[in-house]
C-alpha cells in the first residue's frame, strides 16, 4: 500500500536518523532513576481537572485490550518517548484530522519535557502512564514495580493535577497479577493493553506501518503506536485516511469504551 509523506521529507531529513522511541524487551531506553524528582517550572503548575471525566462502564476486564465490537470507534495509543520535534508533528496531523489520541507517557520523557504533557491534554487528546523507566516491570519485584508505576503517576499529578486514567505496562502487552495489582493500588483499576500492534517501533517504514493497521484494526481495536519514530508521523495522515474510509472513528480510549 503506498503512503503520501512529501509533506514531512523535511522533517525526516531532519531527524537525521531513527529516534529512539518506546522499546521493545531487546531495546530498553536509558533512563534517570525512578527516584529522581520531576523539575516543574511554574508553567507546569497544574490546571486540569484532578480526576479524568465520565465513568467507566461496569465489567471491564482488569486488562483491556480493546472495546465494543459494534460502535464505529479505534483508538489509537501511543507510548510516549523520544524527540518532541516529531511528538508535535504527530499531534498536529491528528489534530488535523480530528482525532484524538492516548498518549501513554514514560516519566523519564516527561521529566525532559514536561511543557508535552500539558500539550497532550490542550490538543484534546488522553494522557496516562507508561512507568517511569519503561523497564521489564513484569520481571521487578514489589518494590521496583510499584516505584515504576508511582513515579510516573506523581510526575503526571504534578504536571497536570491528574494521575490520568489509564496505566500501560512496559515492554509486554499482557502484564502479571503483581503489576495489575499494584496498578489498582495506584490509582488505574483497569490497564490499557492493545489488540493490534503496528510494530512501527521496528522502523519497517511507513508504508508498512499504515499496511498493517489497516490490515488488522477494526471497530473496537486498541492500535499500539510510538511517538519518537520519524515512519510513524509518516503513516499517521494514511492510517487516519484509512480509517474514514471505513467509517472509523479515532478517538480516545475512554471514549472507545464508554
Amino acid at each position: 500500500m503506498s503512503t503520501s509523506i512529501s509533506r514531512r521529507n523535511l522533517l525526516v531529513t531532519a531527524s537525521g536518523s531513527v529516534l529512539a522511541g518506546c522499546m521493545d524487551a531487546h531495546r530498553p531506553s536509558a533512563a534517570a532513576p525512578a527516584s529522581a524528582s520531576p523539575a516543574v517550572t511554574p508553567s507546569d503548575t497544574p490546571t486540569g481537572p484532578k480526576t479524568p471525566a465520565g465513568p467507566l462502564p461496569a465489567g471491564l476486564p482488569d486488562q483491556i485490550e480493546h472495546g465494543p465490537r459494534d460502535r464505529p470507534r479505534v483508538a489509537l495509543t501511543f507510548h510516549a518517548q523520544g524527540e518532541p520535534e516529531l511528538a508535535a508533528a504527530l499531534l498536529a496531523e491528528a489534530e488535523r484530522a480530528g482525532a484524538r489520541l492516548t498518549v501513554l507517557a514514560v516519566g523519564t520523557w516527561l521529566d525532559t519535557y514536561p511543557e508535552l504533557a500539558r500539550r497532550v491534554l490542550d490538543g484534546g487528546h488522553e494522557l496516562g502512564n507508561h512507568t517511569q523507566t519503561h523497564v521489564d516491570i513484569g520481571a521487578l519485584d514489589e518494590a521496583a514495580a510499584t516505584a515504576e508505576i508511582e513515579g510516573c503517576a506523581r510526575r503526571l499529578e504534578r504536571l497536570t493535577g491528574s494521575r490520568g486514567r489509564w496505566f500501560r505496562p512496559s515492554q509486554s502487552r499482557l502484564t502479571t497479577a503483581l503489576v495489575v495489582r499494584l496498578a489498582r493500588r495506584a490509582g488505574y483499576p483497569h490497564l490499557l493493553s492493545y489488540d493490534v500492534d503496528s510494530l512501527d517501533y521496528t522502523d519497517p517504514g511507513p508504508g508498512t506501518v499504515r499496511a498493517t493497521v489497516a490490515r488488522e484494526a477494526g471497530p473496537g481495536s486498541v492500535v499500539s503506536l510510538h511517538f519518537g519514530h520519524p515512519g510513524t508521523v509518516a503513516a499517521l495522515p494514511g492510517i487516519l485516511d484509512d480509517l474514514h474510509r471505513r467509517g472509523l472513528r479515532a478517538v480516545t480510549t475512554s471514549e472507545l469504551l464508554t
